[in-house]
C-alpha cells in the first residue's frame, strides 16, 4: 500500500501511530476486504482491534449494508444462540414474538464477534455450520433458514491454549483463522505511545477548556518503558487522570510515576500463574488424586466389612452346645469399634458379635478361634487360603494363631 492511501485510512478512522506492525495490520485488513473471507483479529485486551472490522466492512462490497459489532463475552450464554440465531414465538419463557436474531438482521452485511473464544462450545458447532453452508436454524424452529453473512471475528485468549482445555473448537478456529490480523501490544510500539498521549492530552484539553499537559523528555522515556498490561485503553485512563488530578502542566518523571503502577514489568493486569498462562492441568491432577484416594478408602472398608460379615457368619454356624460359658461374674471386653479410613491398611478388623439376652454363654476368643479353626479345616491347613476365605492379612492370620497356640 501506498504511504498515502495508509496516511488517509488512519486519518478515516483517527488512528494514530507509524509502528511497522501495526501499518501492516492495516495493510492486510485492505487487501481482504474486497473478498467474503473469514478473518481472526488477534490481539491483547484494549489494544484496539475494534477498529480493523469497520476498516474491512467499509471498504468491502458490503459497505451499504447494515454492520453489526457484538461482543459474545457479555451475552449470557442461556441467551446467546436467541441472539445470534434467532427465536420462533413460544419456543422458551419470554419469547412473546419471532425473533431474526444477528444472523437474519444481518443478511448480506458484516458480523464483528468480539472475544469470539468466550462462546459456549454448542453455540461454537452452530457457528461452524453458518460459516460453512450459510445455513442455521433459529431456537425452537423446524425449518432451516439461510444467510449470507461475512464473519469477522477478535479475540484476546490464547486460542491453541483454549483448544487443548477443550474450551475452543480446532475446526472453527481453522475455519475463522482464514486470514489472521496480529495487533500489536502497546509496549512494542515505541514512539506510538508519545503520539497517542499527545492525543489523548489534547482531546482531554478541548473536551474541559484547560491546558494541554506536556510530557519532559524524561517523562516520555519513562512512559516507553513502561509494559502497559491494558495497552491504549490504560494509556487513555491514565492521559486522563493526569489531565484533571495533576496541577502541573509540564510532567516530569516525578509527576508521572505518581499515575503508572510502579511495577513496570509486568504485562499483566492479574498474575494467574507463577510460571505461565493458567492452565486447568494441575486441577485436574488434584482432582484425580482426590478420586482415587477416596476409591482406595472404599475399598479398604469394603474388605473390613466383608471380613467381619464372615466373621460373624463363622460364629453363628457354630453349634450352641460347642460354646463354652463364662461365669455370670465375669466382665465382658468391650466390642472395639472400625478403624478410619485413613489407618485401614495397617488396622486389623476386629470381630463383632450380636448382642444377645444371655451373656454367661458369651465367650469372644473361643468363638474366635472356632473360626479360624473351621477356615483351616476347610483349606487343608493352608494359610493363605484360611486368611483369604477370613478376609484377613497374613499377618492378622498369624497374630491370631500365636494368640491362640494355633501355630505349631
Amino acid at each position: 500500500m501506498k504511504y498515502t492511501e495508509l496516511q488517509t485510512i488512519k486519518q478515516r478512522y483517527n488512528i494514530v501511530g507509524n509502528c511497522e506492525a501495526l501499518n501492516h495490520a492495516l495493510d492486510v485488513a485492505l487487501q481482504v476486504a474486497p473478498t467474503d473471507l473469514s478473518v481472526l483479529i488477534v490481539g491483547e485486551s484494549g489494544v484496539g482491534k475494534e477498529i480493523i472490522p469497520r476498516v474491512i466492512h467499509d471498504n468491502s462490497p458490503r459497505r451499504r449494508e447494515k454492520y453489526f459489532a457484538i461482543n459474545c463475552g457479555s451475552i449470557p450464554e442461556g441467551t446467546i444462540d436467541s441472539e445470534l440465531f434467532g427465536h420462533v414465538k413460544g419456543s422458551f419463557t419470554g419469547a412473546i414474538n419471532d425473533s431474526p436474531g444477528y444472523f437474519g438482521v444481518a443478511n448480506k452485511g458484516t458480523l464483528f464477534l468480539d472475544e469470539v473464544g468466550e462462546l459456549p462450545l454448542a453455540t461454537q458447532a452452530r457457528l461452524l455450520r453458518v460459516l460453512e453452508t450459510g445455513e442455521y436454524i433459529p431456537v425452537g424452529a423446524t425449518e432451516v433458514r439461510k444467510t449470507d453473512v461475512r464473519i469477522v471475528a477478535a479475540t484476546n485468549v490464547n486460542i491453541r491454549q483454549a483448544i487443548s482445555e477443550g474450551r475452543f473448537r480446532e475446526d472453527l478456529y481453522y475455519r475463522l483463522n482464514s486470514i489472521p490480523i496480529q495487533i500489536p501490544p502497546l509496549r512494542e510500539r515505541g514512539e506510538d505511545i508519545v503520539l497517542l498521549f499527545r492525543l489523548f492530552a489534547l482531546q482531554m484539553a478541548e473536551k474541559y477548556r484547560m491546558d494541554k499537559v506536556v510530557l519532559t523528555d524524561e517523562a516520555k522515556q519513562m512512559l516507553m518503558r513502561y509494559k502497559w498490561p491494558g495497552n491504549v485503553r490504560q494509556l487513555k485512563n491514565i492521559t486522563e487522570q493526569i489531565s484533571i488530578l495533576s496541577t502541573e502542566r509540564q510532567i516530569t518523571p516525578e509527576i508521572l510515576a505518581r499515575f503508572i503502577p510502579q511495577n513496570q514489568e509486568t504485562t499483566q493486569l492479574a498474575t494467574i500463574h507463577a510460571d505461565g498462562d493458567h492452565s486447568f492441568e494441575n486441577e485436574r491432577e488434584i482432582l484425580y488424586k482426590i478420586l482415587f484416594e477416596l476409591r482406595s478408602n472404599v475399598n479398604d472398608m469394603r474388605r473390613e466389612m466383608s471380613t467381619l460379615k464372615k466373621q460373624m457368619e463363622d460364629i453363628k454356624s457354630v453349634p450352641a452346645s460347642t460354646v463354652p460359658t463364662i461365669p455370670a461374674s465375669a466382665t465382658i471386653p468391650s466390642i472395639p469399634t472400625i478403624p478410619s479410613p485413613s489407618t485401614m491398611e495397617d488396622a486389623v478388623a476386629e470381630e463383632y458379635v450380636e448382642p444377645i439376652k444371655e451373656p454367661e454363654n458369651l465367650n469372644l476368643d473361643a468363638w474366635s478361634r472356632q473360626a479360624l479353626e473351621k477356615a483351616l479345616d476347610r483349606n487343608g491347613g493352608n494359610r493363605k487360603k484360611a486368611a483369604q476365605e477370613l478376609g484377613i492379612s497374613d499377618r492378622t492370620l498369624y497374630r491370631r494363631l500365636k494368640q491362640y497356640g494355633l501355630d505349631k
